[in-house]
Protein backbone atom coordinates (compact mmCIF):
# COMPACT_ATOMS: atom_id res chain seq x y z
CA UNK A 1 0.00 0.00 0.00
CA UNK A 2 1.58 3.62 -0.68
CA UNK A 3 1.76 6.34 2.06
CA UNK A 4 2.19 9.81 2.13
CA UNK A 5 5.08 11.52 4.47
CA UNK A 6 2.36 13.31 7.45
CA UNK A 7 5.94 15.38 8.68
CA UNK A 8 9.47 15.26 8.42
CA UNK A 9 11.73 15.50 11.03
CA UNK A 10 15.18 16.20 11.14
CA UNK A 11 18.02 17.35 14.10
CA UNK A 12 21.35 17.18 14.69
CA UNK A 13 23.21 15.92 17.60
CA UNK A 14 22.85 17.58 21.40
CA UNK A 15 23.91 17.01 24.60
CA UNK A 16 20.90 16.27 27.10
CA UNK A 17 21.04 16.23 30.36
CA UNK A 18 17.84 16.29 32.26
CA UNK A 19 19.40 14.51 34.97
CA UNK A 20 22.66 15.52 35.77
CA UNK A 21 23.99 12.53 33.02
CA UNK A 22 24.74 14.36 29.89
CA UNK A 23 24.07 12.11 26.88
CA UNK A 24 24.84 12.84 23.29
CA UNK A 25 22.01 12.37 20.84
CA UNK A 26 20.72 13.44 17.76
CA UNK A 27 16.86 11.88 18.46
CA UNK A 28 14.96 14.97 19.05
CA UNK A 29 13.70 15.90 15.71
CA UNK A 30 11.93 19.08 14.95
CA UNK A 31 9.31 19.42 11.92
CA UNK A 32 10.52 20.72 8.82
CA UNK A 33 7.53 22.69 6.52
CA UNK A 34 9.58 23.26 3.63
CA UNK A 35 11.01 20.89 0.53
CA UNK A 36 14.41 18.60 1.77
CA UNK A 37 16.94 17.12 -0.17
CA UNK A 38 17.87 13.76 0.54
CA UNK A 39 21.26 12.40 -0.04
CA UNK A 40 22.39 9.13 0.14
CA UNK A 41 23.40 9.19 3.41
CA UNK A 42 21.06 11.71 5.14
CA UNK A 43 17.90 14.18 5.10
CA UNK A 44 19.06 17.40 4.85
CA UNK A 45 19.20 19.01 8.21
CA UNK A 46 19.66 15.36 10.10
CA UNK A 47 22.54 13.81 12.14
CA UNK A 48 23.42 11.16 13.98
CA UNK A 49 25.77 11.19 17.21
CA UNK A 50 26.46 7.68 17.07
CA UNK A 51 27.73 6.90 14.09
CA UNK A 52 28.29 3.21 14.72
CA UNK A 53 24.84 2.18 15.69
CA UNK A 54 22.95 4.78 13.30
CA UNK A 55 23.11 6.86 10.02
CA UNK A 56 24.89 5.38 7.09
CA UNK A 57 23.79 4.00 3.40
CA UNK A 58 21.69 1.13 5.43
CA UNK A 59 19.98 3.49 7.60
CA UNK A 60 19.52 7.01 5.94
CA UNK A 61 15.69 7.59 6.62
CA UNK A 62 13.94 6.65 9.56
CA UNK A 63 10.08 6.32 9.14
CA UNK A 64 7.52 6.02 11.92
CA UNK A 65 3.43 5.12 10.98
CA UNK A 66 1.58 7.97 12.37
CA UNK A 67 -1.41 5.37 13.88
CA UNK A 68 1.31 4.21 16.10
CA UNK A 69 1.22 7.54 18.13
CA UNK A 70 -2.67 6.88 18.66
CA UNK A 71 -1.89 3.23 20.07
CA UNK A 72 0.48 4.98 22.77
CA UNK A 73 -2.37 6.92 24.44
CA UNK A 74 -3.20 7.56 26.87
CA UNK A 75 0.08 5.95 28.59
CA UNK A 76 2.50 8.31 26.28
CA UNK A 77 1.08 11.44 25.20
CA UNK A 78 3.85 11.86 22.02
CA UNK A 79 3.72 13.73 18.75
CA UNK A 80 4.94 13.17 15.73
CA UNK A 81 8.52 13.28 15.55
CA UNK A 82 8.65 12.07 19.07
CA UNK A 83 10.03 8.43 17.99
CA UNK A 84 13.13 10.02 16.58
CA UNK A 85 11.73 9.30 12.85
CA UNK A 86 12.39 11.35 10.16
CA UNK A 87 9.33 10.44 7.99
CA UNK A 88 5.90 10.16 9.50
CA UNK A 89 4.28 7.85 7.53
CA UNK A 90 0.36 7.82 6.87
CA UNK A 91 -1.61 4.55 5.27
CA UNK A 92 1.97 2.05 6.26
CA UNK A 93 2.26 -0.09 9.27
CA UNK A 94 4.95 -2.62 10.04
CA UNK A 95 2.55 -5.51 8.31
CA UNK A 96 2.15 -3.81 4.92
CA UNK A 97 5.70 -2.87 4.15
CA UNK A 98 8.22 -5.57 2.97
CA UNK A 99 12.04 -5.70 3.29
CA UNK A 100 13.13 -4.19 -0.12
CA UNK A 101 10.03 -2.57 -0.97
CA UNK A 102 11.40 0.38 -3.83
CA UNK A 103 9.35 3.53 -3.64
CA UNK A 104 9.35 6.82 -5.31
CA UNK A 105 8.60 10.02 -3.33
CA UNK A 106 9.11 13.37 -4.55
CA UNK A 107 12.18 13.03 -6.97
CA UNK A 108 13.54 10.43 -5.01
CA UNK A 109 13.93 7.03 -4.88
CA UNK A 110 14.42 4.55 -1.39
CA UNK A 111 14.35 1.32 -0.47
CA UNK A 112 13.42 -0.14 2.69
CA UNK A 113 16.58 -1.79 3.97
CA UNK A 114 15.25 -2.96 7.89
CA UNK A 115 13.58 -2.69 11.00
CA UNK A 116 14.68 -0.11 13.31
CA UNK A 117 15.80 -1.38 16.74
CA UNK A 118 15.24 0.66 19.42
CA UNK A 119 17.92 1.99 22.21
CA UNK A 120 18.02 3.14 25.82
CA UNK A 121 17.62 6.69 24.60
CA UNK A 122 14.54 6.49 23.76
CA UNK A 123 13.54 5.35 27.08
CA UNK A 124 15.93 8.13 28.55
CA UNK A 125 14.68 10.66 26.52
CA UNK A 126 10.95 10.16 28.10
CA UNK A 127 12.02 8.84 31.24
CA UNK A 128 10.44 5.92 30.58
CA UNK A 129 13.09 3.07 31.46
CA UNK A 130 10.79 0.38 29.75
CA UNK A 131 10.19 2.23 26.73
CA UNK A 132 12.30 0.88 24.27
CA UNK A 133 11.44 -3.04 25.43
CA UNK A 134 7.80 -1.98 25.11
CA UNK A 135 8.33 -0.95 21.63
CA UNK A 136 10.63 -3.87 20.80
CA UNK A 137 8.22 -6.22 22.47
CA UNK A 138 4.71 -4.58 20.74
CA UNK A 139 6.28 -3.87 17.01
CA UNK A 140 5.64 -0.51 16.77
CA UNK A 141 9.27 0.14 15.74
CA UNK A 142 9.00 1.52 12.19
CA UNK A 143 11.90 0.83 9.35
CA UNK A 144 14.81 2.23 7.79
CA UNK A 145 14.99 3.46 3.82
CA UNK A 146 18.50 3.41 1.90
CA UNK A 147 18.55 6.15 -0.42
CA UNK A 148 18.56 4.48 -4.21
CA UNK A 149 18.13 7.90 -5.67
CA UNK A 150 18.69 11.28 -4.23
CA UNK A 151 16.06 14.17 -4.48
CA UNK A 152 13.86 16.76 -2.71
CA UNK A 153 11.12 15.40 -0.30
CA UNK A 154 8.34 17.03 0.89
CA UNK A 155 5.28 17.32 3.37
CA UNK A 156 2.64 15.61 1.55
CA UNK A 157 4.44 13.40 -0.88
CA UNK A 158 3.33 9.77 -1.78
CA UNK A 159 5.51 7.37 -1.13
CA UNK A 160 4.30 5.23 -4.81
CA UNK A 161 5.29 1.42 -4.20
CA UNK A 162 7.52 0.78 -7.38
CA UNK A 163 8.71 -2.92 -6.49
CA UNK A 164 7.85 -5.51 -4.18
CA UNK A 165 10.59 -8.51 -3.98
CA UNK A 166 10.13 -10.08 -1.20
CA UNK A 167 6.24 -9.92 -0.35
CA UNK A 168 6.84 -13.13 2.25
CA UNK A 169 9.21 -10.93 4.52
CA UNK A 170 7.14 -7.95 5.99
CA UNK A 171 8.85 -5.59 8.70
CA UNK A 172 6.40 -7.44 11.42
CA UNK A 173 7.71 -11.20 10.40
CA UNK A 174 11.55 -9.68 10.66
CA UNK A 175 10.91 -8.08 13.95
CA UNK A 176 9.41 -11.45 14.91
CA UNK A 177 11.93 -13.25 13.88
CA UNK A 178 14.77 -11.45 15.73
CA UNK A 179 13.20 -10.25 18.78
CA UNK A 180 10.72 -13.44 19.30
CA UNK A 181 11.47 -16.61 17.38
CA UNK A 182 15.27 -16.87 17.73
CA UNK A 183 15.54 -21.08 17.29
CA UNK A 184 13.90 -20.60 13.93
CA UNK A 185 17.20 -21.29 11.99
CA UNK A 186 16.13 -21.96 8.69
CA UNK A 187 14.53 -18.07 8.29
CA UNK A 188 17.72 -17.00 9.66
CA UNK A 189 20.12 -18.58 7.28
CA UNK A 190 17.73 -17.24 4.20
CA UNK A 191 18.19 -13.66 5.42
CA UNK A 192 21.65 -13.65 6.32
CA UNK A 193 22.14 -14.54 2.95
CA UNK A 194 19.82 -11.70 1.48
CA UNK A 195 21.52 -8.87 0.07
CA UNK A 196 18.62 -6.74 0.33
CA UNK A 197 18.59 -6.89 4.14
CA UNK A 198 21.34 -4.19 6.08
CA UNK A 199 24.24 -5.64 6.53
CA UNK A 200 24.08 -5.45 10.24
CA UNK A 201 20.66 -7.42 10.19
CA UNK A 202 22.80 -10.05 8.35
CA UNK A 203 26.29 -10.42 10.71
CA UNK A 204 23.51 -10.77 13.23
CA UNK A 205 21.53 -13.93 12.15
CA UNK A 206 25.12 -14.94 11.00
CA UNK A 207 25.83 -14.97 14.38
CA UNK A 208 22.69 -16.91 15.43
CA UNK A 209 23.71 -19.57 12.66
CA UNK A 210 27.41 -19.66 14.89
CA UNK A 211 26.06 -19.61 18.08
CA UNK A 212 26.95 -16.61 18.86
CA UNK A 213 24.01 -15.05 20.96
CA UNK A 214 23.77 -11.39 21.87
CA UNK A 215 24.46 -10.36 25.36
CA UNK A 216 21.61 -10.87 28.12
CA UNK A 217 20.65 -8.11 29.25
CA UNK A 218 20.98 -6.64 25.95
CA UNK A 219 22.91 -3.33 26.63
CA UNK A 220 21.22 -1.64 23.80
CA UNK A 221 18.12 -1.69 25.42
CA UNK A 222 18.94 -1.27 29.34
CA UNK A 223 21.84 1.74 29.02
CA UNK A 224 25.15 2.73 27.76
Amino acid sequence: MSGSILQQSVGLPAVHDPDGKPWTSAIVKRPAQRTLQLSPTNLEGDGQADLRHHGGHDKSVLAYPAAHYDAWRPGLDLRPGDFGENWTVTHQTEETVCLGDIYEVGTARVQISQPRQPCWKLSRLWNRPDLAKRAQDNGRLGWYFRVLQPGAVTVGDTLQRLKRPLPHWTIARLNALMHHDRTNLDDAAALAACDLLANSWRITFKNRLDRHPPPDPDPRLNGD
